[in-house]
């Protein structure tokens, strides 16, 4: 009988960040899942890096040192592993290597037509490709507004073949006082279709007695 509690047995989820604004959503989302044990392979397109930059001040200059500063214990102990996006030979890339499913968050339109049509040409979207192949879970966290006809076609396409379709749309009925509040909503939708327990967020009815 394998033991749940060893490592071997431990969920293993990829996560993809890519070059759409919110990858804070993406660092958010490591960082309750290595809280929950489950082990992250985490991989980060170059225009990903660029937005990390932007949007979060990292030294994108010094790769694997920005990566150690934010999570030098999880590094340290094998529960988040870095795969560079050029990496194709990843086990990740591999259907045989087993893995709970994919999450990608932000998806920038590029990369998610990449996905929607099997464009498998670096590792982000490969990783991608084998979530849809191998039958798991792949889970898209789109962030672009307007929309055109394209972005919604290839959206409905990976729809119809199972894919959960996130848009970063916080909600307000809560009454967020911080963005980090209005962060962990997202982050805490995502986990629901992960059929994660969390409790980054109030949900509706919570507060209510039924009168």
């Amino acid at each position: 009988m394998v033991n749940q509690s060893s490592p071997s047995a431990a969920k293993r989820w990829a996560v993809g960040i890519t070059g759409a604004s919110g990858a804070v959503y993406g660092i958010r989302l490591c960082e309750e899942l290595l809280r929950q044990h489950i082990h992250v392979h985490l991989v980060i397109s170059e225009a990903g890096w660029r937005v990390l930059k932007e949007e979060l001040g990292w030294n994108t200059a010094k790769r694997q040192e920005a990566l150690r500063a934010k999570f030098a214990c999880e590094l340290e102990e094998g529960r988040l592993i870095f795969h560079p996006n050029a990496d194709i030979g990843a086990t990740i890339a591999s259907g045989s290597f087993r893995m709970e499913g994919m999450v990608v968050v932000p998806c920038s339109m590029g990369s998610l037509s990449s996905i929607a049509n099997g464009a498998s040409n670096n590792l982000l979207t490969r990783a991608a490709d084998v979530a849809l192949k191998e039958g798991r879970q792949l889970l898209l966290v789109p962030r672009e507004t307007p929309l055109h006809a394209i972005h919604l076609e290839n959206m409905l396409k990976l729809a119809r073949l199972g894919v959960r379709i996130i848009p970063a749309m916080p909600a307000f009925y809560y009454q967020p006082s911080s963005m980090d509040e209005m962060i962990d909503f997202m982050v805490g939708k995502v986990m629901d279709n992960m059929n994660l327990d969390h409790d980054l967020y109030r949900r509706w009815g919570d507060d209510h007695n039924g009168s």
